[in-house]
């Protein structure tokens, strides 16, 4: 993937909504952009969900199994341990040249958690971050998952919200390497949003966070887009 023609780089982030895309087309297509992008590269923040699928980060590499009660198992290069991508669950990916602004990737991981504790708070619901153990929890449970990779001094993978998504998939594994880790979903906190409305709420507040003044979009925005 190629940055968008129309983005300029600075305070604009190149958002990109492709739906449901299978996590291994996102995971090569996140590499071969951080691969190209050159000092210019616009950031770029990618809103999707994924099929079911369980990823782990490199704290699972060498791992054998390629399935979990039937759900395939990709490795990934991101940090962290295991978790579970699902329908219903929105992932927001942050392409960031790190290295341009000044950031590093503890910074960028508050950033993103604090989207997500300011998102429930303006449902007056106490969400919080938790030292050592990245995500976002509410009375305990895990509602928000993180992991990142940082090449060449940009960012790729992100964050995932669970909004109304099948949890029993997490009950196959110990959730990012914690056993017993309880999870909970916007809907079981009496919070209903279909994928475009959390999109665009989630989405005010992660671009706050990040320090972005607003979002174009490219002239394309199909699942196959992400493909080179």
């Amino acid at each position: 993937m190629h940055p968008a023609p129309d983005a300029t780089p600075g305070d604009e982030v190149v958002l990109r909504r492709p739906g449901r895309v299978d996590y291994s087309v996102a995971f090569r297509a996140m590499q071969d952009f951080t691969d190209a992008r050159t000092p210019e590269t616009p950031d770029e923040v990618w809103l999707l969900e994924h099929p079911p699928v369980f990823t782990m980060g490199l704290k699972g590499r060498g791992g054998a199994r390629t399935h979990i009660h039937g759900i395939p198992v990709v490795y990934s290069d991101r940090g962290g341990d295991m978790t579970y991508h699902g329908p219903g669950q929105l992932v927001a990916y942050i392409l960031m040249d790190l290295n341009r602004r000044g950031w590093g990737a503890k910074r960028l991981v508050n950033a993103m958690e604090q989207s997500v504790v300011n998102l429930l708070a303006a449902r007056q619901i106490q969400a919080e971050r938790r030292a050592g153990a990245p995500g976002v929890y509410v009375a305990g449970a895990k509602i928000a998952s993180l992991g990142l990779r940082v090449r060449r001094g940009a960012s790729y993978h992100g964050i995932a919200l669970n909004l109304d998504m099948d949890l029993t998939p997490f009950s196959y594994i110990d959730p990012c390497g914690y056993p017993a880790q309880p999870v909970t979903r916007l809907i079981d906190l009496g919070i209903r949003r279909d994928m475009a409305l959390a999109g665009r709420d989630w989405l005010e507040q992660l671009l706050s966070e990040l320090g972005y003044t607003g979002f174009v979009s490219p002239s394309k925005n199909r699942p196959s887009d992400l493909l080179k």
